[in-house]
């Protein structure tokens, strides 16, 4: 896994836990969909409670916008904020 690869990483809103139910089923599945397609690399919740996620991805910058996109948890309002960051894997 070494190399270049992008880090998508997102901020949830404060109530994450309370407001996911509805959607987490839908977002765990597209990304599942996207390792199995070889984009995402691995991907997780940060904190204990959740404040973010990371999501690793071995793709481009266009890939990583569409895969934010159309996530259930962004189209819901349930991520405050996100940004795709280059991740030079060296070890």
């Amino acid at each position: 896994m070494t190399g270049p690869h992008l880090l998508i990483l997102y901020d949830y809103v404060p109530d994450i836990l309370e407001r996911r139910g509805p959607h987490r089923d839908a977002h765990l599945e597209r990304l599942r969909a996207a390792k199995e397609a070889g984009l995402v690399v691995s991907a997780g919740a940060l904190g204990d409670p959740p404040t973010g996620a990371a999501i690793v991805v071995a793709g481009d910058a266009a890939a990583a916008e569409d895969l934010v996109a159309g996530d259930p948890y962004v189209m819901s309002g349930l991520v405050s904020g996100w940004r795709i960051v280059p991740w030079n894997v060296v070890v």
